[in-house]
């Protein structure tokens, strides 16, 4: 049995220490020294060792940590966790005070303003005042739950400070690390020679997710309350700034920084005051937050899609640093594209080292003359992707060249203008940039290596050749392993090697397998669409099947023989010639016909049944894109016939620029004139439907 004097005195310490913790972690404003916080906590610490059932969830020797997870489970929000859009310039936030005001039919709106913290965004939950789970925001809808390490987090109440709690309430707020923490955190990083974290908000993240709530509890975290969840039992209120007084109250940290103010003027002037402090403050932020104070206003307001329609985040411009382009390589993303990338002399900006920087494409590189060795500004383009703002053009280095005489000199930049590849740098395969794109891309397909997961990816998908069980996890291992290399290998596959893999058993490779077996028999249109040939979708690839019937057909077709296709223009045809212009992509579909990979036969259409066999077309003037002959080839191609010379017999005319006498004629016989589109739209004839 315990004393009833022990039982007053650990509840007086309970009080006490939890009193100094309010006052030190939120308040910032410390009544008694560390040594003497230390003795009592030492002393509550023995009272508990002696009397085990003095030991109480809300103590706090519970935020040393406990033994350590294994993993940690998800948690289903009650409510959403909602993101916010964003607004990034005044005039965006000049529209977001005006649709508000407009929809609740005022003149002037109040809001409630604070800082937008770098943080991670955590629910805590409260029933009958004690703490009883905290998950993160996940996905919005899903958690994980890290009640464990929230414990440890010296600032946050593991009791509210009232007699009257709600029976439930979800608490949201955001979990971060200061910056004083993340520079001491780091040295001693430093000091054991373990590496360090880039950023606060790194540091925070890997600090909450350590299954070892020990370590978490080593490493200091702070949290701010922003706003309410859901609440069961609790006062009633009117206004956004009153759920944050009454979170103050029951010793939440709520930052201080938080306003009321009315209408855009004072949501733009509280922008600029954060703003101008954002570097000297002990936190790191991306923004401030608008919400309306009003609730009534905030529940006709309502949300849209998965963010309110009464709050946004005002961004603060990336920011920015001076560096040196030390190289520029070109990176093969998994669709093709060829992405420049700067390699830049280390330098510290926004909150991280950057040592790459994107450089968008040729097109991008070219407008702001980025070369290797100049010195350019960074940016952290919406606080996450590097990239080269500009060129210090007075910084870029020279050298002296000598004139044609012995007298005169001038001066060249040392490196030259950047120029895109020719070839792709991964497979050798050309690269291809399409009229009006801005991106160059490989045309290697099936066999890039860049590109490959992503080809055997869609070459599986249910509308190509419908391959069940073949997952984007396990197209990651089979081409990791060395299994797969191109869509043919998938039919080289043998039982032991797949059994063999993570997460498969014989059973699984055996489904696999006969779901690969099975899927050697298709048809066209799916086989076409399978290979993955860019701007060839399921429609086209349908319209190519009926229009050519076999695939060697539509192999060696020219550019003006797929332009009749219907909806195949120039950009298709383009991609079509320039995919089986690639030898490996034809060996390719060559080792899958081997394979096994069949369909049946399409009839193609026939000049016999061509609504425009025996047609007279005369052409005049110059067309925007087809030359004479390719125009004469694509109505010949139709079983039409090419005249020279307009007569009553003329069934169309083919007007382009500066058509003369024969347009005049064709006006005066009444004869249906067409420019290039009209006969193009005119050509693609509709097909017969074929089975999928």
């Amino acid at each position: 049995m315990i004393p009833f004097s022990v039982n007053e005195r650990a509840a007086e310490l309970r009080v006490l220490l939890e009193y100094h913790n309010h006052r030190y972690y939120v308040l910032d404003d410390p009544e008694i020294p560390d040594a003497e916080y230390d003795k009592l906590f030492r002393e509550l610490q023995g009272l508990e060792a002696q009397y085990p059932l003095l030991l109480t969830a809300d103590s706090p020797t519970q935020r040393v940590g406990g033994a350590a997870l294994a993993a940690f489970n998800s948690v289903t929000h009650r409510t959403p966790m909602l993101s916010l859009n964003n607004a990034f310039e005044a005039e965006d936030v000049e529209a977001f005070d005006r649709r508000i005001r407009e929809t609740v039919g005022t003149d002037l709106v109040d809001y409630e303003v604070g800082p937008k913290f770098d943080g991670l965004a955590i629910n805590l939950t409260y029933e009958n005042g004690m703490l009883t789970q905290a998950a993160t925001r996940g996905d919005g809808l899903t958690g994980e739950d890290v009640t464990v390490n929230i414990r440890t987090i010296r600032n946050i109440p593991l009791k509210l400070a009232t007699d009257t709690p709600p029976q439930r309430v979800e608490i949201r707020g955001e979990v971060l690390m200061l910056k004083a923490d993340f520079e001491r955190l780091n040295r001693e990083q430093e000091a054991r020679g373990e590496k360090q974290f880039a950023n606060p908000r790194n540091a925070a993240a890997g600090s909450l997710r350590q299954l070892d709530s020990k370590i978490t509890a080593s490493r200091r975290l702070s949290f701010f309350a922003y706003n309410l969840g859901e609440m069961q039992g609790g006062p009633s209120f009117e206004a956004q700034s009153a759920i944050m007084d009454w979170l103050q109250s029951l010793h939440l940290p709520v930052c201080e920084l938080r306003q009321k103010v009315s209408g855009p003027q004072g949501l733009l002037q509280y922008y600029n005051t954060i703003g101008s402090q954002r570097s000297n403050l002990p936190f790191d932020i991306d923004g401030v937050v608008y919400k309306v104070d009003s609730l009534s206003y905030q529940r006709t307001l309502g949300f849209v899609s998965r963010a309110p329609r009464f709050a946004v985040a005002h961004k603060y411009p990336a920011e920015e640093a001076m560096t040196t382009v030390e190289a520029i390589d070109v990176q093969v993303g998994r669709t093709g594209a060829l992405t420049p990338v700067a390699r830049l002399k280390p330098v510290f900006v926004g909150g991280v080292t950057v040592t790459n920087a994107t450089l968008h494409n040729e097109d991008e590189i070219r407008r702001k003359d980025v070369r290797v060795g100049d010195t350019v500004v960074v940016r952290r383009a919406g606080d996450v992707i590097p990239e080269v703002a500009r060129v210090i053009i007075e910084r870029r280095p020279y050298r002296v060249v000598a004139g044609s005489d012995l007298f005169s000199v001038s001066q060249e930049p040392v490196h030259p203008p950047f120029e895109m590849l020719k070839a792709c740098p991964v497979c050798g395969s050309h690269v291809i940039k399409e009229d009006g794109e801005a991106v160059s891309r490989c045309s290697g397909g099936l066999f890039c290596s860049a590109q490959r997961k992503q080809a055997l990816i869609h070459f599986a998908q249910r509308r190509a050749m419908d391959i069940e069980g073949l997952g984007d996890k396990l197209v990651e291992q089979v081409v990791d392993v060395g299994l797969v290399r191109t869509p043919a290998d998938l039919y080289k596959l043998g039982l032991v090697k797949l059994a063999e893999l993570d997460r498969m058993a014989e059973k699984s490779a055996s489904n696999l397998l006969a779901a690969i077996d099975k899927s050697r028999f298709t048809t066209l249109p799916r086989f076409i669409y399978a290979l993955g040939i860019r701007n060839v979708g399921e429609s086209t690839a349908k319209d190519l099947a009926k229009h050519f019937g076999q695939i060697d057909t539509l192999m060696s077709a020219t550019y003006n023989q797929l332009l009749l296709v219907p909806d195949v223009g120039p950009v298709v045809a383009q991609s079509i010639l320039d995919f089986f212009g690639e030898p490996h992509n034809v060996e390719v579909v060559e080792q899958l016909r081997a394979a096994g990979v069949t369909w049946p036969d399409i009839e193609p259409r026939t000049m016999a049944n061509s609504p425009f066999a025996g047609k007279t077309f005369v052409l005049t003037g110059t067309l925007p894109t087809l030359s004479r002959d390719g125009a004469k080839a694509m109505i010949e191609a139709v079983g039409g016939k090419a005249a020279g010379s307009v007569s009553k017999k003329t069934d169309y005319v083919v007007a382009g620029a500066d058509a003369g006498s024969k347009l005049a004629k064709a006006q005066e016989l009444g004869i249906t004139i067409l420019d290039e589109a009209g006969l193009q739209a005119l050509l693609q004839v509709a097909q017969a439907p074929v089975a999928e």
